[in-house]
């Protein structure tokens, strides 16, 4: 049975506890209330802090008693400094949390200030160590994502960039994952075709390589594979009609089931794009893109049995792995997706150190097929020349 937009509504608790459907922005107030919250700090990113539903928000919560700052200066792929920047504003004004609105650049940045809101030592003091941290020391956040793509607002991890390094670091502690989210599939009605289909594929790579991930975790399994049907039956849809409130809200769904599903694990894609990203500042989710069917290539031997099932639940033509690889492409090719790094604008006069970088991620060792320098430096120079054996 189709359901019309108004009727996708509902309230979740994956644990997270969600309030998913359109209009339910209007409930902010209250959910930050019920997370304790009484003079929270907006985190967001410079291009949604001037746009009406970010003011909005702040004018609720003032309406409501609830003053509320702001916070914008982030980078797509945040850095270091805009956590400090940000925790400047955050204790300078009092803040008791954060409300965390955007994109993965807001939810992370805005997560990460909450970890960091009553530590006295450097970030990457919890880089890899973080049970040394006190839950009770971390702000509550409040989630709002804006995008369909990352899923961070279910997540219990945020991605930072240490400058000097150019390293993009996982920190995680099960105190990040955000208090409550407000799923609004509104909120992403205007985004723009290219990023709906970027965002898109980072919600397809998380399923992917989640589904992919050799662990055993057969509910992660079942999120992933309904988030990619989601992603095959609704993405096209968001990207060609913007204001199709349905596709919207599915793919708002399918990026939060892709987050919920990575916590069995991720792989060479997300290894690979890291780097790039902290080093050429590339959207994410579109260098996601890039690198997914070359690894899933490489992958094929050991994930043989999951393409095949994968396909038969997508209703693919054709059997198996060919089937989903020629999916995936067509599917690339229908977005506009770069078939290259080339096409990305990435350079390759490092891809010795982004190898280095990717075979040190905390994603390459979750990859179903082992990888090391020399495998990922190769999967670099495929993904240049867009060399891709596909029968």
């Amino acid at each position: 049975m189709m359901l019309n937009p108004q009727e996708l509504r509902g309230d979740w608790s994956y644990p997270t506890a969600i309030r998913f459907g359109p209009g339910r922005i209007a409930e902010l107030p209250e959910v930050c209330r019920a997370v304790g919250l009484t003079r929270p700090l907006l985190v967001t990113d410079a291009g949604l802090v001037a746009l009406p539903m970010v003011q909005e928000a702040v004018a609720r919560n003032a309406d409501a008693g609830m003053p509320t700052g702001i916070f914008s200066d982030i980078k797509s792929n945040p850095v270091a400094r805009n956590v400090a920047d940000g925790l400047i504003v955050y204790r300078e004004g009092a803040h008791d949390g954060i409300v965390a609105m955007g994109g993965g650049s807001a939810m992370d940045a805005g997560k990460v200030i909450a970890l960091m809101a009553k530590q006295t030592r450097s970030l990457w003091d919890f880089d890899g160590d973080w049970r040394q941290i006190r839950r009770e020391d971390i702000a509550p956040v409040v989630a709002v994502p804006t995008t369909a793509g990352t899923g961070s607002e279910v997540g219990r991890a945020a991605v930072i960039t240490h400058e000097a390094t150019q390293i993009k670091a996982i920190l995680l502690h099960p105190g990040m994952m955000p208090r409550a989210v407000v799923a609004d599939p509104a909120l992403t009605l205007g985004l723009p075709p290219h990023l709906t289909a970027a965002t898109g594929m980072d919600a397809l790579a998380h399923c992917l390589e989640a589904y992919c991930a050799p662990f055993h975790h057969p509910m992660a399994d079942g999120i992933a594979l309904e988030g990619m049907r989601l992603v095959h039956t609704w993405l096209r849809v968001a990207v060609h009609e913007g204001e199709n409130l349905a596709a919207r809200a599915h793919m708002m769904a399918a990026a939060t089931m892709g987050a919920v599903a990575f916590q069995k694990g991720l792989g060479a894609v997300h290894a690979l794009s890291h780097p790039v990203g902290a080093v050429y500042d590339t959207h994410h989710g579109l260098t996601n893109a890039v690198f997914m069917p070359y690894v899933l290539a490489f992958n094929r031997p050991a994930i043989t049995g999951s393409m095949e099932r994968l396909a038969r639940y997508l209703g693919l033509p054709g059997p198996g792995f060919d089937a989903v690889l020629r999916w995936i492409l067509d599917l690339r090719n229908a977005l506009g997706v770069p078939h290259t790094l080339r096409s990305l604008g990435v350079p390759d006069d490092r891809f010795d150190d982004l190898a280095v970088m990717a075979a040190a991620d905390p994603c390459a060792p979750e990859n179903p097929v082992p990888v090391d320098e020399v495998v990922l430096r190769r999967l670099y120079e495929e993904a240049r020349d867009g060399r891709l054996a596909v029968s």
